[in-house]
């Protein structure tokens, strides 16, 4: 099995606002899904910690922008990259007070559309079900603005594999159709489907320049 970079993550700072963030340099890709998709998980399946990020079976425990800092990430000939991921306040859930979840709208639209660092989105969504208001929202604000999206559809072990297969081609061809800059995969973290393969997809976003960058 390859060494996995992304082992090395370590909590930094949970933000209230974009302004307590770290300095916007280097480079960072960003987790997003609704509070039951299971993105706690898969950031703790791609880090391969198992409490990285808090779980909880009450949706809606993360209400902060949390960072995590990588070690500098090196390739052949290229300065060290200073890298982050920063998993987004997760969205959906009921039992937060209205004031509050426009508090989180403003903050998640403040950060996609002034984060000089953001390389790219990975957006949680639950196999199973349809896509929701906010998940087609942030699709259609990544194919606005030409910012890549890879898309996790998580809990791939709930399904029959042809079941899931379908799923995963009718997201596809949803991205092809509306020319959205991103990518679709299958992911469980319980049984690690898709999980080197987001992996790799993850890093190749942080090394991955933006059109602003060059």
């Amino acid at each position: 099995m390859s060494s996995n970079v992304l082992n090395g993550a370590r909590f930094t700072l949970a933000a209230n606002e974009i302004t307590q963030l770290p300095f916007d340099s280097g480079a960072e890709v960003a987790f997003a899904g609704r509070s039951n998709a299971g993105k706690s998980s898969a950031l703790n399946a791609l880090t391969g910690h198992n409490a990285l990020a808090r779980t909880s079976k009450t949706p809606g425990r993360t209400q902060l922008m949390v960072v995590f800092d990588l070690p500098p990430l090196k390739r052949d000939g290229d300065e060290p990259l200073v890298a982050r991921l920063v998993d987004l306040p997760g969205y959906g859930y009921a039992k937060v007070p209205e004031s509050m979840r426009e508090h989180w709208r403003r903050e998640i639209d403040a950060y996609l559309k002034m984060r000089r660092s953001l390389r790219g989105i990975v957006l949680i969504v639950d196999i199973r079900h349809e896509l929701k208001d906010f998940d087609r929202t942030m699709i259609d604000f990544c194919a606005a603005t030409q910012l890549p999206c890879h898309v996790l559809m998580t809990k791939a072990d709930k399904l029959s594999r042809g079941q899931a297969s379908s799923a995963l081609e009718g997201l596809r061809k949803q991205f092809r159709e509306n020319k959205v800059p991103g990518t679709v995969q299958m992911f469980s973290s319980l049984t690690k489907t898709g999980v080197e393969e987001a992996r790799a997809r993850v890093l190749e976003l942080l090394h991955t320049p933006r059109a602003h960058e060059l």
